[in-house]
């Protein structure tokens, strides 16, 4: 039973980077050359689906909030929250790790940057 809890970790820990590298790879996309953009994104989002369908046996999946009021319940670390007041209204900024769902829950908790 070790071992596959610890492919299981191998394999997350390889999805979040394999994440992260996708997010950083489309905000390098240059939008002056239309027909590049749009081959770069098609990539991306195939990459994207082909790690989904490759977790999805195992019943994990990542979830991303960005955009998503905040709340102090969510399971990702806001590294900013010092920033802000209690009685801001914060919305999540950005993803900088997701949030790793399994079958029985949490896996792996994500990390964000807020703004009001």
């Amino acid at each position: 039973m070790k071992e596959s809890v610890d492919t299981e970790d191998l394999l997350i820990n390889l999805a979040v980077e394999s994440w992260r590298l996708c997010r950083m790879f489309q905000r390098s996309i240059d939008a002056s050359d239309i027909r590049a953009a749009g081959r770069q994104s098609n990539q991306i989002r195939y990459f994207q689906r082909k790690l989904d369908d490759s977790l999805a046996p195992l019943g994990l999946r990542l979830v991303t909030l960005d955009g998503q009021p905040y709340d102090v319940g969510m399971a990702a670390t806001a590294l900013n929250a010092a920033d802000f007041g209690p009685e801001d209204t914060l919305y999540v900024d950005q993803m900088m790790e997701p949030i790793v769902m399994g079958p029985d829950g949490v896996r792996r908790t994500g990390t964000m940057m807020l703004r009001n």
